[in-house]
């Protein structure tokens, strides 16, 4: 029998580091971000075999390295109290390692799916949890699954895993699109261990995520996108030129967090505007526009 659940992308736009604290659950971040309409769809299958043997695929090919995954598995099979044979598919359908939250969203569909295949029992706040810890502790996310189940565009007010750090929704007027581009990813292990990177990061985004926190809105959101992206320099030239560009037209993007890739968010009518400025300079990249995803994760 197959087991699945789905997990949004998500892109932060801004953050602030809070690792300080000993317990994972409490560890996190504080920051700002949206879930798109894209991101990782898990199938789990369990075998009646006490073979102890898991397999992982990522988009059809097997890995044989999987740190978040072979962990989120090894929490269930401690739960459950039996080893039987298990095979993972992620379909993830955003870039991995670039900004889009991909690592959270494996762990929190892969967590989901195996609470309900292995019949654990945990709550579904529970199962997050286990898909937060496991990302902090392999160090490829802070606030990711928090936001992630969550969904919508939020602002995560204190750090900490679901049910023990806070997100507040900012409420969405019309349609808007998030549109996308990303040219290259970024390591977030070797970000969250670079000192002199977490301080710019968290110099800035403090004051920032207190600062939306008074004025929710897009504009507001992407107006301090653009000024951390600018004031933490992490940015190639290549994103510089993007950045220009769409200033120049009027349009206020800023990097995806972590990764070498920007983004934005407008009104329909503004999606083919913005789609022809990061066409523009024929760079080979992901670019895409999708919906907000306002249900966060969820089993199938």
């Amino acid at each position: 029998m197959t087991f699945e659940a789905y997990s949004p992308a998500h892109i932060t736009g801004f953050f602030e580091i809070c690792d300080e604290n000993p317990d994972t659950l409490h560890v996190g971040s504080r920051g700002a971000g949206v879930s798109i309409e894209r991101g990782v769809l898990t199938c789990v299958k369990v075998g009646r075999t006490t073979a102890n043997h898991c397999e992982i695929r990522i988009n059809g090919r097997r890995v044989e390295q999987a740190p978040v995954s072979d962990a989120v598995v090894k929490r269930y099979l401690e739960l459950a109290g039996h080893q039987p044979s298990i095979q993972v598919d992620h379909l993830v359908n955003v870039p991995i390692g670039a900004g889009f939250g991909s690592s959270g969203a494996a762990a929190l569909s892969l967590s989901l799916s195996l609470n309900k295949a292995l019949e654990v029992g945990l709550s579904t706040l529970e199962a997050a949890q286990i898909a937060h810890e496991v990302e902090v502790e392999c160090k490829t996310g802070l606030g990711t699954v928090i936001a992630e189940l969550e969904g919508g565009f939020e602002i995560r007010t204190e750090p900490g895993a679901p049910g023990v750090g806070r997100v507040e929704r900012i409420p969405l007027n019309g349609g808007y699109r998030v549109v996308c581009l990303s040219l290259s990813g970024i390591s977030t292990k070797t970000t969250l261990t670079d000192g002199e990177a977490r301080d710019r990061i968290n110099s800035k985004g403090r004051a920032m995520v207190d600062q939306l926190v008074r004025t929710p809105s897009i504009h507001n959101f992407l107006r301090l996108s653009n000024r951390f992206t600018l004031k933490i320099d992490f940015m190639t030239g290549k994103l510089r030129r993007y950045i220009s560009k769409l200033t120049r037209e009027g349009y206020t993007a800023g990097m995806m967090m972590i990764g070498e890739g920007l983004f934005t968010m407008v009104r329909e009518n503004e999606v083919r505007d913005v789609v022809n400025i990061f066409n523009s300079n024929g760079d080979r990249g992901f670019l895409a526009v999708s919906k907000i995803d306002m249900e966060g994760a969820h089993l199938l």
